[in-house]
């Protein structure tokens, strides 16, 4: 929603932070309505988030979207090992310690114990945290015969792109603190992928009391989990509110009494607002918010190298992109230096590859094929495509790292493809449309990106360009034997060197087929109030308030 009047933000702001702070509000979930924050003179300390979106849902193993992540998986759950606040180092969180047996195929996790799950209007649990949560938890990511799949179908694409349904065995328990799981082959990034957030811990005794009582699909909507803050409501592109949880089992990392989410789609605004003081934190500025608030200097702009990748996709299911010809002609049609320079300015990169160049196993050897707009027009035309053609360039609605301003990227591409005779019509939907559509292989031409989960590279390849990865993350619709076979063997080796070769490999073969046309690599901003402490940039784009405080 984008406001041209201050008056109308100023009011809006206004109303928000009235609700946060004691009001009512709709519950459109039926979830406890409970009013988050208390008034200032009780002493309860509440942050505002300005956010760019409205999550796809809030079960994680569902999604791949920051967004959603970031409103569900990090306030809400915990893995059985996460990554650091800032970091890229695996910490143990719900599982203590745990096992790796010598062949690489067996992992026994020993869970920490005392840890309960939230306590909600629609939930009271009856036990704490135990082996059966895991179980419940992969099960589900791995058996679409499992009872509660049955009972509310649902599709895990961060699990079959990372090949979790087919690699995993067996995941049993043990005894009430002890699973193991068996892998059939090595899985060289195993440990990362579990500290990824599709893979956090839900109630198993939630999950049957929702089926029981017909109510499945409530598990997406009205969440349990063990994390720092429990779920209170959520108004679609409104806000969603949090409070604190008060058994969290690592309390002394929890400083905020109420977290409440503001959906500010537009990033002037969420930068007005913060500089307002009407949000603590806000994140995915545009480059011209950035120097204005710089110039300013009553904010704190923190900003970190990004772990990420803006990309065009073709969907090369989808005539004519089936054709390379008419891949290489689009991808040379694009003047990609002046539009890094347009969209991202000094925050911004020319991206080669499918993967950041800080990655471990980069290939610095890959060149772009140069702006060549005569070029373009004699592959088009062996191609047999016909100046006019029409083509769908789908245009992401929201701000992120790896493109803060889709808009302008499309509208400037249209325009690039206009010379070559190529008419580019620009489509778009609200943010957890698009990314149903893209992941169902509706996208023709597509804006999109990624920032890396774990920093193995088979979170690029795999996860992103994988042959069973169609179904999930791979829009492109892309599945080529060669690469995918490296890939694979990548996976399965733990010789870093032999991994690293593979990879290079991979590379080449991307950069020769052209499902997408890379773009950039961008620096990550992120705007608070002086009064905020605490708060780190995750190199994974992530944002989270655990540690976080409001003086």
């Amino acid at each position: 929603m984008k406001y041209t009047k201050l008056f109308t933000l100023t009011a809006l702001a206004t109303s928000l932070m009235l609700t946060a702070c004691g009001g009512s509000s709709d519950n459109k979930n039926g979830a406890n309505s409970t009013t988050p924050a208390a008034n200032a003179s009780s002493g309860n300390k509440t942050l505002v988030y300005c956010s760019e979106g409205s999550p796809s849902g809030f079960d994680p193993a569902q999604w791949t979207d920051g967004t959603s992540f970031d409103a569900s998986a990090y306030p809400i759950y915990n893995g059985l090992v996460e990554f650091t606040r800032g970091g890229t180092e695996i910490y143990p969180a719900l599982a203590e310690k745990w096992d790796i047996s010598e062949d690489g195929k067996s992992y026994t996790f020993h869970l920490r114990q005392g840890v309960k799950f939230q306590s909600t209007d629609y939930f009271k649990p009856t036990r704490e945290f135990n082996a059966d949560d895991v179980v419940f938890t992969f099960k589900r990511l791995i058996d679409p015969a499992f009872s509660f799949n049955k009972a509310y179908p649902a599709e895990f694409p961060y699990s079959v792109d990372m090949g979790l349904p087919e690699n995993i065995a067996n995941v049993e328990k043990v005894d009430d603190h002890t699973v193991k799981f068996t892998l059939k082959n090595v899985d060289a990034p195993f440990l990362q992928n579990l500290a990824m957030p599709f893979a956090y811990i839900g109630s198993a005794e939630y999950a049957a009391k929702l089926e029981k009582e017909g109510k499945a699909a409530d598990y997406n909507t009205n969440p349990i989990g063990t994390g720092p803050f429990k779920f209170v409501s959520y108004n679609k592109d409104n806000q969603i509110r949090y409070t604190r949880n008060p058994d969290y089992w690592n309390a002394k990392d929890i400083h905020i009494d109420n977290l409440i989410f503001a959906i500010t789609k537009d990033s002037a605004v969420r930068a007005q607002k913060v500089a307002a003081g009407e949000c603590q934190v806000s994140a995915y500025p545009k480059t011209a918010e950035v120097d204005a608030a710089k110039k300013a200097g009553k904010l704190n702009v923190m900003e970190k190298p990004g772990f990420n990748l803006g990309y065009v996709g073709y969907n090369v299911s989808k005539k004519p992109l089936d054709d390379l010809r008419v891949r290489q002609a689009l991808d040379m049609a694009i003047n990609r230096e002046a539009i890094v320079k347009a969209v991202y300015q000094s925050a911004g990169t020319p991206a080669t590859n499918p993967m950041p160049p800080s990655q471990w196993s980069y290939n610095d050897s890959l060149k772009n094929a140069p702006y060549n707009v005569e070029q373009a027009k004699k592959l088009l035309a062996e191609a047999g495509v016909k100046e006019g053609t029409e083509i769908d360039l789908w245009a992401m609605p929201v701000q992120r790292p790896y493109n803060p301003n889709a808009k302008l990227m499309s509208e400037m591409i249209q325009a690039d493809w206009a010379k070559v005779g190529i008419k580019a019509k620009i489509v778009s939907y609200e943010w957890g449309e698009y990314v149903k559509r893209l992941k169902n292989g509706e996208g023709t031409v597509y804006l999109t990106g990624w920032t890396g989960d774990n920093g193995d590279p088979d979170n690029w390849l795999g996860t992103l360009l994988s042959c069973k990865a169609m179904s999930g993350n791979n829009y492109a619709q892309w599945c080529n034997k060669a690469f995918d076979q490296l890939v694979n063997d990548a996976r399965v080796t733990t010789d870093k060197a032999k991994r690293e070769e593979k990879y290079r490999q991979a590379q080449v073969i991307f950069k020769q087929e052209l499902p997408w046309t890379t773009m950039a690599h961008s620096v990550v901003t992120v705007f608070t109030t002086p009064n905020v402490k605490g708060f780190e940039i995750s190199p994974f784009g992530n944002v989270r308030f655990d540690g976080v405080s409001v003086e």
